[in-house]
C-alpha cells in the first residue's frame, strides 16, 4: 500500500474516471517511481526498465525520482522516497520470485488484479506459453500500454489486457479474455486489499476460489496494522513532502488475516513478514519510515480435493 493515496481529494469507493495525474491515477506512478529508484541502485532487487517511462509520459505534478542518486532520495535516507523505494523494491522482488517460481513448476496461467503500472508481462523472463492476464479500468490499461508500445518494450509471454472493474464482474471479462478455470492460475493481489472494506475482500477471495483449479497459487499483501500503517506513511510523506489522505482511503474494519481466510477455505497458506524477507535479500527494514514492519505477504497453494496436508 505504500504511498498510495497521494492526492487529498481521492476517497474510498470514489466512481471517479481514472487520470494519471491526479485522482488514484497518481499513485500508480508512485509506486513507479520507487521502481525506478530502485532499479538505478548499485545491487538493485529488481530492474523496472520501464517505470521511469511511466514518469516521464505523465509529468506528475508532484516531484517523484526516478533515480536513486536524485537529492529527494539521497536527502532523507530513512524516510520519504528512500524509504518507500526500499519496501517496493522487497514486495516486488518477492513477487517476482514467487510469480516465476509458479511458472517454472509449471503454472502457464497468471492473473495480476488491479495491475496499475505493474510492468511484470515485459520485464520478467517467463516460460514459453506463458498467458498473463491483468485486470485494471480500461483507462489504466490504455495509458500503460500506450506509452509501452510507443516505445518499444517487448514481453515473453501471451499477455491479455482485461479491462474490468474489480467492484463488477470481472470473472466474466476473466474468462472472455480466455481465461480457464480448469488449468492452475498464480494470482497476486498486491497493493489492493487496503482499499477494499471487508465484505469486498470477502468477496474477492470466495471469487478467486471459485475460478482456481487445485494447484493453484495465491500472493497477497496484506495490512496486519493498519494504523501502524498509515502512521508510518504519514511520516515519510511529511519527508517527502507529499499530500497523503491515505487514511481516507483504506479501510480499517476488522477481517480476519488472509492466511487464516484461505486456510478455512482449503488453501495450504502461510504468512511472511516483509521484514524478514527484506534480511533474506540482505536489505533491512527495520529502521525505516516504512508500512512495511505493519505488513504481512501471505502465500497459499489449493490442494487437489483429498490430497494430505502439509
Amino acid at each position: 500500500m505504500w504511498l498510495e493515496g497521494l492526492v487529498d481529494g481521492v476517497r474510498r469507493g470514489s466512481t471517479d474516471e481514472w487520470d494519471i495525474v491526479s485522482g488514484v491515477g497518481i499513485t500508480a506512478l508512485a509506486v513507479a517511481s520507487g521502481r525506478a529508484i530502485e532499479s538505478t541502485r548499485p545491487d538493485p532487487l529488481i530492474v523496472d526498465p520501464y517505470a521511469a517511462w511511466f514518469l516521464a509520459e505523465a509529468q506528475p505534478p508532484v516531484p517523484m525520482p526516478d533515480s536513486a542518486d536524485d537529492p529527494e532520495v539521497t536527502g532523507s535516507p530513512q524516510g520519504g522516497w528512500a524509504a518507500a523505494s526500499r519496501y517496493i523494491a522487497v514486495r516486488s522482488r518477492a513477487f517476482d520470485d514467487y510469480l516465476q517460481d509458479a511458472a517454472r513448476s509449471g503454472i502457464g496461467q497468471v492473473v495480476i488484479l488491479a495491475s496499475g503500472l505493474d510492468t511484470r508481462a515485459h520485464r520478467l523472463d517467463w516460460p514459453q506459453g506463458t498467458t498473463v492476464f491483468e485486470i485494471d479500468q480500461p483507462a489504466v490499461l490504455d495509458f500503460k500500454l500506450r506509452v509501452l508500445r510507443d516505445r518499444g518494450a517487448r514481453r515473453a509471454c501471451v499477455h491479455r489486457p482485461v479491462p474490468a472493474d474489480l467492484r463488477e464482474d470481472w470473472a466474466a471479462a476473466l474468462r472472455e479474455a480466455g481465461f480457464d478455470r480448469t488449468r492452475p492460475t498464480a494470482w497476486l493481489a498486491e497493493g489492493l486489499l487496503p482499499y477494499l472494506p471487508a465484505d469486498a475482500e470477502e468477496r474477492l477471495f470466495a471469487e478467486i476460489h471459485r475460478l482456481s483449479a487445485p494447484g493453484s497459487r495465491l500472493a497477497v499483501e496484506q495490512v496486519q496494522e493498519v494504523e501502524g500503517a498509515v502512521a508510518a506513511t504519514a511520516r515519510a510523506s511529511r519527508h517527502a513532502d507529499l499530500r497523503i489522505g491515505i487514511s481516507q482511503l483504506v479501510h480499517a474494519d476488522p477481517r480476519p488475516p488472509a492466511d487464516h481466510r484461505l486456510s478455512a477455505m482449503g488453501w495450504q497458506a502461510e504468512s511472511v513478514s516483509p521484514v524478514d524477507t527484506a534480511a533474506r535479500y540482505g536489505r533491512d527494514l527495520t529502521t525505516d519510515s516504512s508500512p512495511g514492519r505493519h505488513i504481512r505477504h501471505a502465500f497459499a497453494h489449493l490442494p487437489a480435493p483429498g490430497a494430505q496436508r502439509l
